[in-house]
């Protein structure tokens, strides 16, 4: 079993047979959103589905332009376990949108405080602050997907509780090697952030971490646990 716990599979060009062949192959998918919308319109088609879920998310980069739809990321929380992708980018690709972020976030996160959710958050160019508010909220189970922040923050995300998902192209960088290096095996998970990743090979991150997909199971087990407690 392939434990993928952030794609983005609606973006992909033939997304029905992607998550049928992965459910055939009883193989656990999260699939991201980027809007509530995006949620709204995939989740019918997947309430039949085991193994591949939907999650709720608004990306840092389209939340300036999409404050609009905050009503109906409250509208839908409870609907799924999953929220994600959610978070913040002050890459100079999102750094203009910097306050707009930071405001649409905290309202997600005040929304999110004290329910059980599985959250995958985005962080790039911004760890340090996405820390702070995860602290601020009191947000827990959560994955920060494709780090490629600060070492030293490494070990306060880990004292949070907090899991990291690791995909095959931080397994060839040199920062994401020496970022592997930190994270103790049992709070590592699996991704391929596809179709935005070009490097999606699990069993080769598996291969490079020295761990059986059945390792990845247990660790996501042990963090689902937490929310059906």
């Amino acid at each position: 079993m392939i434990i993928d716990t952030h794609c983005h599979f609606d973006m992909m060009p033939h997304p029905e047979a992607y998550i049928s062949a992965k459910e055939k192959a009883g193989d656990i998918v999260i699939g991201m959103t980027n809007l509530p919308s995006h949620f709204r319109m995939g989740q019918p088609h997947l309430r039949s589905f085991k193994h591949v879920r939907l999650a709720l998310g608004l990306h840092p980069l389209l939340a300036s332009e999409n404050k609009n739809e905050l009503p109906l990321f409250n509208c839908l929380l409870d609907q799924t376990s999953y929220i994600g992708e959610i978070g913040l980018d002050f890459s100079k690709e999102g750094i203009t949108t910097k306050n707009d972020q930071v405001f649409i976030l905290r309202k997600l996160l005040e929304k999110l405080k004290g329910k059980k959710k599985i959250v995958s958050v985005h962080s790039r160019k911004a760890e340090r602050e996405m820390v702070d508010l995860l602290r601020e909220y009191e947000i827990e189970n959560v994955i920060f997907h494709w780090y490629s922040g600060p070492i030293d923050l490494i070990t306060p995300i880990l004292d949070m509780g907090f899991y990291f998902s690791v995909n095959e192209a931080m397994c060839i960088s040199k920062k994401g090697k020496a970022i592997i290096e930190r994270i103790p095996r049992d709070r590592i998970l699996t991704e391929t952030d596809a179709p935005y990743n070009e490097r999606t090979d699990i069993q080769n991150v598996l291969h490079y971490l020295k761990m059986e997909s059945t390792d990845v199971q247990l660790n996501f087990m042990r963090l689902l646990k937490r929310i059906k407690a």
